[in-house]
C-alpha cells in the first residue's frame, strides 16, 4: 500500500507546560527542578490522551488522524531523532504550540521483514519564540517476536564520562505517564514477553536520549546547539543501562550500553 498522500500534512497542537509535569520529570530523573526546560525534556507536551474504545491493543491510539495507519504493519516504535535548539527559553506557565508536518513515508525490506518509516517534522514555540526543531523517525514492522539477539560488546571509550543507571518498572511507568506514552512494552510484562516477544519490560528510547542529551550538557557545561540519536538495539528494565559521552572538538558522542556493552542507542551533540 502507498501512503504517498500523507506526505506534507500539517498538524497544529497546543498545550501548556505544567510545572507539575516538570518537577514529576526532575524527580523521575533524581535531579533538581530546573527553571527552564533541559534539552529533550519538551517531549511531555502534547500528550495524547483518547477514550478506551480509542486505544489500540498495544496501548498506542488505534491507527488513523495524523499519522498514516500502515495496518499491515502492527509494531510501531520510535527509532531516532534529529532536534536543534534556538535559545529561546521555556518555562513552567508558558503557552506552547507544535506545528508538524509529515516529510516522508518509506518502505524498506530488511531482515525483520517488511518495514515502513515515517519522518515527522516538529515546530515548537512558546512564549519566546520557536524552541525546538526536530525530526523524528517512527517505524512500523510486523507482528513477528523481538527475537532479540545478545549483541557485542562495543569497543572501550577511554577517558569517557560515564552515568550508570538501572531503569525499573516504576521508573518507566512514572516516564510513560509523564510522556503520555500508552505504549504497552514499557509497563505491561505479560504482553511484552508473550505478544511482542521481548524478554522484559523495554526501556524508551526518549528516555535513553533524555539521558543522553543531559550527560552531554554536563560535560560541555553549555547548551546544546543540536543532538541526533538512533537506536540500535532495545534494552531492559532491571538491567544496568551505561551512559557515555566522549567530546571530540564542538561534538559530543553519546551512546548507551546493556550490561553486556552493547551499543543500545548512539548519537551526537553539537554545542551551542
Amino acid at each position: 500500500m502507498s501512503y504517498a498522500d500523507w506526505v506534507g500534512r500539517t498538524e497544529t497542537r497546543e498545550d501548556r507546560l505544567d510545572a507539575r509535569l516538570i518537577a514529576g520529570l526532575a524527580a523521575t530523573l533524581d535531579v533538581g527542578v530546573p527553571d527552564t526546560l533541559p534539552s529533550a525534556w519538551h517531549w511531555m507536551l502534547f500528550q495524547d490522551w483518547v477514550p478506551p474504545d480509542r486505544v489500540g491493543p498495544d496501548g498506542h491510539p488505534k491507527r488513523g488522524g495524523f499519522l498514516p495507519p500502515v495496518h499491515e504493519l502492527p509494531r510501531r516504535m520510535w527509532a531516532g531523532g534529529r532536534l536543534r535548539w534556538t535559545g529561546a527559553a521555556l518555562r513552567a506557565g508558558d503557552a506552547v504550540r507544535r506545528t508538524s508536518t509529515i516529510l516522508s513515508v518509506e518502505g524498506k525490506s530488511g531482515g525483520s521483514g517488511r518495514l515502513v518509516f515515517v519522518t515527522v517534522r516538529h515546530v515548537v514555540e512558546g512564549a519566546a519564540g520557536v524552541a525546538v526543531e526536530e525530526e523524528q523517525d517512527i517505524v512500523y514492522r510486523g507482528a513477528e517476536g523481538a527475537a532479540v539477539k545478545a549483541g557485542e560488546a562495543a569497543p572501550d571509550w577511554p577517558g569517557a564520562a560515564e552515568r550508570v543507571v538501572t531503569p525499573d518498572a516504576v521508573t518507566l511507568f512514572r516516564y510513560s505517564a509523564l510522556t503520555g506514552n500508552g505504549h504497552r512494552i514499557h509497563y505491561d510484562h505479560p504482553y511484552v514477553t508473550g505478544v511482542e516477544g521481548y524478554p522484559g519490560l523495554v526501556v524508551h528510547g526518549p528516555l535513553q536520549a533524555t539521558l543522553m542529551a543531559a550527560l552531554a550538557a554536563e560535560v560541555a557545561g553549555r547548551a546544546l546547539l543540536s543532538f541526533s540519536f538512533r537506536g540500535r538495539r532495545p534494552c531492559f528494565a532491571d538491567r544496568p543501562l551505561r551512559v557515555l559521552a566522549r567530546a571530540d572538538g564542538e561534538v559530543i558522542r553519546l551512546e548507551t550500553r546493556d550490561e553486556a556493552g552493547a551499543t543500545c542507542m548512539a548519537g551526537e551533540a553539537r554545542l551551542g
